[in-house]
């Protein structure tokens, strides 16, 4: 066992090394906030999207690095339609960018853009940080340049009601999020994320237990001792071991050239209310290697990990992660997680067992077509916030683990394709889905503008099938300003154990409203008809105020 896992740390060792490269700056083009998201697509919405490409790719800034988010598949004149790429999780009023290509060129002729596909944040800039210089080129007190106080965030208030023979059952949910970069220019800076929810005339459930309602998902504060190190207390996601979720304690990182040594020491929040659990103990440490070029841009972790219930080991393993460009146009991310250590019946093995497995790829053709495919056989996700309708959660809950493969095509300019399919398959044979999605865009309609969009689906699980065909038109109003959205489903549900058929009709409209440059006004309504059921009613709204 000592020489199998001598050779596979070896042989993990070796699979990081690559040549080191300069990184080069890459301009923005545009940048938009998320105004909508379904199940499958993310509306993102711009001042202009004259300059993004169908099949470009939309950023998150982070850390003073870019990690590849959404990838276009249609556009109007003020909005895109994006399909999210890796692992992340897109928020409403969330801000992305397009970047110019590598290597900086106009706008007009763009060359493929190079995607990242990471979870949470892309790696720590390696390389010193650049200096003031004089009029004769001298640097001026050696100062860093980049470290310059930034301040963004968000503050937000939503209700979710739903209205039926019952009585109404409204939530409330309230969001603050915030990231200062460089306190007053200093080496500090700081980040949260922390929302609170509960529903209306259930307050008792709340002071039970207020973690029941309280999430802080980020809460840390970052020190850059040297600007090859850096220092995290709190909460925060690792982002070279970012499958392992959010990580409570002490993170510390340097870098040597392309390569980063760290070390984690904390706990693991709790898995029922995600509050701050010291006994579920973890540590570990890791090795690292990035590169960024204007032909190549890579980061490779490996990591030893440690996690501990009440005393007790309760995993070993070893973590893997690696996010690639192998050709201009491909781009690969995957991740993996090896046990090392198994406990039954009182019996403690050391055996390498494969846990958790993500891969994707994704490769563009050319300017209108591209395609990715997919395998996810992670475990144990836990979503802690959902207000979708069944549908949509349904369609999510049964295509998230398994095969999946999907793609684009633009086959005029205002005309687009696209299609994705999914299987989860085990041995059993008891827990398999299929799915199948399609669409067709038309961008700026003639006379009446706006988008409309078709939609098909079909799913089929071991209990339950269904079948749904959707439209969806959007407009934009006032420069912008004011942006509505009309939509309408047709579903029909069987369960497998019976031949007796459910229908539903839904029907929704959502607006939003930009009231002023950062205050913003969210609007949705959807109506659910059952001819076996009673009419089900959704209002949801959102008032959120940008930092």
């Amino acid at each position: 066992m000592e020489m199998k896992m001598y050779r596979l740390l070896s042989i993990s060792f070796l699979f990081l090394l690559a040549c080191s490269l300069q990184a080069q700056e890459r301009q923005i083009v545009a940048e938009g906030t998320i105004s909508y998201i379904t199940a499958t697509n993310v509306y993102v919405k711009f001042a202009d999207t004259e300059a993004i490409p169908i099949g470009d790719t939309l950023f998150v800034q982070r850390n003073q690095r870019w990690e590849a988010a959404l990838i276009v598949q249609q556009k109007s004149s003020i909005s895109c339609v994006a399909q999210v790429v890796g692992e992340w999780t897109p928020e409403k009023g969330m801000t992305l960018a397009a970047l110019s290509p590598w290597p900086a060129v106009p706008v007009q002729e763009p060359e493929p853009v190079l995607d990242i596909p990471t979870q949470s944040e892309p790696p720590i800039t390696n390389l010193p940080a650049p200096q003031d210089e004089s009029e004769d080129g001298t640097n001026t007190e050696g100062k860093n340049t980049d470290r310059k106080e930034k301040i963004t965030g968000r503050i937000s208030a939503a209700s979710y009601s739903i209205f039926s023979d019952d009585a109404p059952r409204h939530r409330l949910r309230y969001g603050f999020s915030f990231r200062g970069d460089h306190l007053s220019d200093s080496r500090f800076s700081t980040e949260a994320y922390i929302t609170f929810r509960h529903t209306a005339g259930e307050w008792e459930e709340v002071t039970a237990n207020v973690f029941d309602a309280l999430k802080i998902f980020n809460l840390a504060v970052k020190y850059e001792p040297t600007d090859r190190t850096l220092l995290t207390l709190g909460r925060k996601i690792n982002p070279r071991i970012s499958s392992m979720g959010a990580i409570d304690g002490l993170q510390a990182e340097h870098a040597f050239g392309a390569f980063q040594v760290g070390v984690m020491a904390g706990s693991r929040p709790n898995l029922q209310d995600y509050r701050i659990d010291p006994g579920m103990f973890q540590a570990g440490a890791y090795i690292g290697f990035a590169t960024q070029s204007p032909g190549r841009s890579q980061q490779n972790t490996l990591a030893l990990i440690e996690q501990r219930n009440q005393g007790e080991i309760d995993r070993r393993f070893i973590y893997v992660q690696h996010t690639d460009n192998l050709l201009p146009n491909l781009n690969v991310f995957a991740s993996c997680e090896m046990d090392l250590y198994q406990k039954v019946n009182e019996e403690v093995t050391n055996n390498l067992t494969l846990t958790n497995l993500f891969t994707s790829l994704r490769y563009r053709f050319s300017r209108t077509l591209s395609a990715s495919v997919s395998y996810d056989n992670r475990k144990n996700v836990i979503f802690f916030e959902s207000f979708k309708n069944y549908i949509d959660q349904l369609i999510d809950e049964e295509t998230r683990q398994g095969l999946r493969v999907s793609a684009s095509y633009r086959v005029f300019k205002r005309v687009s394709l696209g299609a994705n399919a999914s299987w989860r398959f085990q041995k059993s044979n008891t827990n398999t889905s299929q799915n199948i999605n399609g669409y067709i865009t038309y961008s700026r309609l003639p006379a009446i503008q706006g988008n409309l969009t078709l939609t098909v689906n079909a799913l089929e699980t071991s209990y339950q099938k269904s079948r749904y065909y959707g439209c969806r038109y959007t407009r934009d109003f006032f420069k912008g300003r004011l942006n509505g959205d009309l939509y309408y489903r047709w579903i029909d549900y069987v369960p497998t154990w019976s031949e007796v058929k459910t229908h539903q009709d839904i029907a929704g409209l959502s607006l939003s409203w930009r009231i002023t440059k950062k205050l913003s006004l969210y609007l949705y309504y959807e109506e659910t008809f059952d001819a076996r059921y009673p009419t089900v009613s959704r209002f949801n709204t959102k008032l959120m105020q940008r930092i």
